[in-house]
């Protein structure tokens, strides 16, 4: 099978190749429509995307705006090939192109999808997400980027360029109203200040309330919704000229959200075996009522007794010069600083009893900080045929965290009395010394990374049809971690102490269980012992591109190209244990005091294709791609804690198609593609990982697709716009996307899988033709497609070795949600 669609995506390429000498006389009149040339900066200097021997899907402001598009996460509707998802709240966000991305709930891990916005690199896919304003096109570059965009990615790029100042005074806002009690409000002016100074200033705050039921126990919960919106966010830019020669661009922003997100439902709740009830019975028969015992997510009833409070706030500033030196040659210096925060409170055990939480008080909290620096000298020689840059890249971000998990009230009723079967009681271990409410892990995190690089890209046309494109790139990256652990209400030394005693009254098999439960990370207090813990880690590392492209003429471009790229290492920013026996035989739960990984490299081949059709009215490209990784960073949650391991080997191939269509019908236009992939985990055993302990956890995924990873994707857009009657026009769009079956958990357990689905959005509104004024109405998931975003292990309610008493929950897609919008322009 594997054999037959790779076949397939060659021969696509091989005849748009072949056809490029009759392309001329298969074009069809289409009434003097034609694409107007789309400009994309995915070499850091404007070409045609025609032009451009990348993987490249631009998406214009307009069709973003009649998508109803306004974050990263929505914009999975209108690119193939890319998957956007979010777990336990919205800062909690991961990108992934082809398949190939990194699981966001750690931030001890860098994004495998960098996300630039005007040039300023963030530092995690969770720090960018958020509404962005007045855009004028998103490139979704899809493959590694190894050279040019500020820290390497392994498996792609978001380039998101927002509207700047302009020379004429522009004034627009916009009215939304919706379902859930939405609300949003937003403005923004742009024109001239004085002589050689323009500005823009853009505002806007949404609310919403949330789209799942929640079911409250006892507890300082008092929200009974859930997944609502509260948010504001203010962007200004200032744009000075004050010679000819000279431009700088100055953007400052800030955004606050105080939102309540995310709480998991029930996926699967197994019924117990014969005489051993489920893990979802045993809470239930603590606290009645607690959970969804029904296996029905759909139903969008969540249980908490805890809040889920997400306080955010992301600032910074940035400054861009460009400065012409000379005929051909000019400099640039892109200068930022950035500070993101955020506290967030959790009902970590997903049901109404209270078992488990991180607190809400702000003392739960992540906190990114980065100053970056990137000079460019870019320019052209040899009449033109080549097309050099230089430059450098400097990145200073610290990154402070402090990870907070504590019991509740009926966590030892739950864990110690049916969990463990009243075990802990038999060796002293009585409510009141081991696992008290308010006791549990309490662990501060302090990385500083520095990261420098020197790179190049250059284009020198060999002859007038044929380009040799070389890239190169030296980076030194250095990561220092300072870790402080805390643990209260620990059990683990008073199990391996007992643990004969547990032989001898229950048997060796059943006592080595319960020492393992009496000492799971967070209830191990030998991570105190390792004091103020400090780890150091140096990489350096050369990556690049060479790329050949021949323009058959001017209809028909192709190329072959080979990247390196490149995503650093770090640390896990959770706690490791280690388990090793004793000479008498007993378990040692011993702190690891090494949680590092390597850095994960890619080698990506491609043979693709930039093809213009029908006076162009279609532009056409695919491309075959073959992507092999090595060291492929893992982050998994098995149901206690993140545990980050290192695949040795997954590929991804397959093929890349993107079309923009005018038909020969004023008004229409379709813009869309397909992505075929392949991303599969190569053969590994226990012994190839960092840890062959963790194996167990990730026994099925050697050899299978990895998750979120759908074979198929494809995207479909259809914009139209007409006059109508006097003086009025009609704009309408329809945007779906749809994916074939694919896991949403990072262990690959079956009950994870979501099957091939279809999201589509669609608006159509009216308005003058001058487009003073426009009302419109909207659906997103205009089907009520329901499915999951990521499924994962219900904390502390799993056992790997029996699924039939474990339970497994989920963080769920959006519902539809309809409503009408209102703008106007000044």
């Amino acid at each position: 099978m594997r054999t037959k669609h790779l076949l397939r995506s060659s021969a696509l390429v091989g005849v748009m190749a072949a056809a490029f000498a009759t392309s001329v006389q298969a074009q069809e009149e289409t009434g003097g429509r034609e694409i107007e040339e789309i400009v994309v900066t995915a070499q850091k200097r404007e070409q045609s995307l025609q032009d451009v021997p990348i993987v490249v899907t631009s998406v214009s402001g307009e069709l973003l705006r009649d998508a109803g598009v306004r974050d990263i996460r929505e914009l999975t509707v209108l690119t193939p090939g890319l998957t956007v998802t979010s777990t336990s709240n919205e800062t909690i966000v991961t990108a992934r192109v082809r398949g190939v991305g990194t699981v966001g709930d750690n931030p001890g891990l860098e994004s495998s999808v960098g996300v630039v916005i005007d040039g300023v690199y963030r530092p995690r896919n969770g720090v960018s997400f958020g509404d962005l304003g007045e855009v004028t096109r998103i490139e979704v570059l899809k493959g590694p980027q190894g050279t040019l965009f500020g820290k390497n990615t392994s498996a792609g790029v978001i380039n998101i360029i927002t509207a700047g100042p302009t020379e004429d005074v522009q004034a627009q806002s916009e009215v939304t109203v919706g379902d859930y009690e939405q609300f949003g409000f937003s403005g923004s002016l742009s024109g001239p200040i004085t002589e050689g100074v323009t500005g823009r200033i853009f505002a806007a705050a949404r609310q919403r309330n949330g789209y799942q039921d929640i079911i409250t126990g006892p507890g300082p919960r008092g929200q009974h919704d859930d997944n609502n919106q509260n948010f504001y966010t203010v962007r200004g830019q200032l744009q000075f000229e004050p010679t000819d020669d000279i431009t700088f661009r100055l953007i400052g922003d800030y955004t606050k959200r105080n939102e309540d997100c995310c709480v998991g439902t029930q996926l699967f709740v197994g019924q117990g075996l014969a005489g051993q009830p489920g893990r979802g019975q045993m809470i239930d028969a603590v606290r009645p009522g607690s959970l969804d015992l029904t296996s029905t997510p759909f139903d969008r009833l969540g249980y908490a007794n805890r809040p889920t409070d997400q306080r955010v706030e992301d600032r910074g500033v940035s400054g861009e010069l460009t400065w012409r030196l000379a005929p051909g040659m000019s400099l640039t210096s892109i200068t930022a600083w950035r500070k993101w925060n955020a506290e967030t409170g959790q009902d970590s055990d997903f049901t109404a009893a209270d078992l488990v939480y991180r607190p809400n008080d702000g003392s739960n909290n992540v906190q990114f900080k980065q100053f970056s620096q990137e000079l460019r000298l870019a320019g052209d020689a040899m009449d033109g045929r080549l097309n050099w840059l230089v430059g450098g890249f400097y990145a200073e971000e610290d990154l402070d965290t402090r990870s907070v998990l504590s019991y509740g009230t009926d966590y030892y009723a739950y864990y110690a009395g049916r969990v463990l079967g009243g075990a802990p009681a038999l060796i002293g271990l009585v409510p009141g010394t081991v696992f008290q409410p308010g006791a549990g892990s309490d662990d501060r995190y302090a990385q500083d990374g520095k990261s420098w690089a020197l790179f190049t890209n250059n284009s020198f046309a060999i002859t007038d049809a044929l380009e040799l494109t070389v890239g190169l790139r030296y980076t030194k990256d250095k990561k220092t971690l300072v870790t402080d652990y805390s643990t209260t209400g620990s059990s683990c030394d008073q199990g391996e102490a007992a643990f004969p005693i547990l032989v001898g009254a229950v048997g060796a098999a059943t006592a080595t269980r319960i020492a393992g439960g009496l000492c799971l990370n967070s209830q191990n207090n030998d991570f105190d012992e390792l004091g103020l813990l400090t780890q150091k880690r140096t990489e350096e590392e050369v990556t690049g591109t060479a790329k050949l492209a021949y323009r058959w003429n001017d209809d028909i471009m192709t190329y072959a190209s080979y990247s390196r790229g490149y995503k650093a290492g770090g640390f896990n920013l959770d706690r490791e244990q280690l388990i090793t026996l004793t000479p008498a035989g007993t378990p040692n739960f011993t702190a690891d005091p090494d949680t590092s990984f390597g850095g994960e490299f890619v080698d990506s081949y491609e043979l693709g294709a930039k093809t213009s059709w029908l006076d162009n009215s279609l532009l056409l490209n695919a491309a075959v791609f073959y992507q092999k990784f090595e060291d492929f960073q893992l982050n998994t949650f098995v149901g206690t804690a993140f545990v980050v391991e290192t695949l040795p080997k997954v590929t991804s191939r397959g093929v890349d198609v993107d079309f923009i269509y005018l038909p020969p019908i004023d008004g229409l236009t379709f813009q869309g593609g397909v992505t075929y992939a392949e991303t599969e985990i190569g053969d590994f055993t226990a012994a190839d990982l960092i840890n062959p302990t963790r194996f167990t956890s990730l026994r099925r995924l050697p050899g299978a697709q990895l998750s979120f990873a759908p074979r198929w994707s494809a995207s479909l857009a259809g914009s139209y716009e007409r006059d109508v009657f006097s003086g009025l026009k009609l704009r309408a769009n329809l945007s779906g996307k749809f994916t074939s079956r694919y896991n949403t958990g990072s262990d690959l357990h079956p009950v994870k899988e979501q099957d091939s689905m279809v999201l589509v959005n669609g608006r159509i509104g009216i308005g003058a033709q001058d487009e003073s004024w426009t009302v419109e109405l909207w659906a997103n998931n205009l089907f009520d497609k329901e499915y999951v975003q990521v499924g994962f292990n219900g904390p502390y309610q799993v056992d790997e070795a029996v699924d039939a008493i474990s339970v497994y929950d989920a963080f769920l897609g959006a519902p539809r949600t309809v409503g009408a919008t209102l703008r106007f322009r000044y």
